[in-house]
């Protein structure tokens, strides 16, 4: 799997686990509730402000942070 798909992945992962709606996700992140789902589809590329915001918007706890395959 690549990178790309593995962070759409896991932002629908995490949103869903929260139980939150794209919508309220979006409005909690300050972004479009269209991008996030873009996003989830695999469709867009966040930039690393965009995950930030994400983050905030999920609050996931520290150790979910941790969904990215350490790159050597």
């Amino acid at each position: 799997m690549n990178a790309g798909a593995l962070v759409a992945r896991n932002i629908r992962r995490l949103r869903v686990a929260r139980g939150l709606s794209q919508e309220v996700l979006a409005v909690d992140a300050e972004i479009d509730r269209t991008y996030v789902s873009r996003l989830e589809r695999g469709l867009e590329n966040p930039t690393v402000a965009v995950l930030e915001r994400l983050a905030k918007g999920i609050r996931p706890r520290a150790a979910v942070l941790r969904v990215f395959p350490i790159c050597s």
